[in-house]
């Protein structure tokens, strides 16, 4: 089963990774990380280049470096933790399209964007984020840092009213 919590109330910008990892306590590291579809606009010219492709696949360690290097807003992204045994090859098999990427999020059930990811963090247009998981303990994790995150999958049943 896939839980999602979406972020989109009580903060006064979204989309920053720092917090989240903060309130992830750092697991992120445990992962190997797929970043597609991503948009952002970094001031640090060593990050503007990293990240002028398509996608970026990197180790959990890497992209904690990233973030604390600058932690830039990211206005679209789709940050895919998978299992740090899976090759790049395989990895990048199944990328996910410019045109569906966000497509598996808007109706019940959502799906993640990769088929091997453990964990999705998809940050939407700086206005909220999104954190799909197989492991509800992360969305309770996150939630003590987060009180008005909602349950993603109450959202999506209710149109995404407020």
């Amino acid at each position: 089963m896939i839980y999602g919590v979406l972020i989109r109330k009580g903060e006064r910008y979204y989309s920053y990774l720092r917090k989240l990892f903060l309130a992830l306590n750092n697991m992120q590291v445990q992962y190997k990380w797929l970043l597609s579809n991503y948009e952002c606009y970094p001031q640090d010219s060593d990050l503007k280049e990293m990240l002028a492709g398509r996608y970026l696949v990197l180790d959990g360690e890497q992209l904690t470096d990233l973030v604390n290097k600058e932690d830039v807003q990211w206005i679209w992204g789709i940050f895919c933790g998978v299992d740090p045994a899976i090759s790049d090859e395989e990895l990048l098999a199944s990328l996910p399209s410019q045109q569906d990427a966000f497509k598996g999020y808007e109706h019940l059930p959502f799906a993640m964007a990769h088929p091997r990811s453990k964990i999705e963090i998809v940050a939407v247009d700086s206005s909220y984020t999104m954190i799909l998981t197989k492991e509800f303990s992360i969305l309770e994790t996150l939630k003590k840092s987060y009180p008005c995150a909602e349950d993603l999958a109450v959202v999506i049943a209710n149109n995404w009213k407020e």
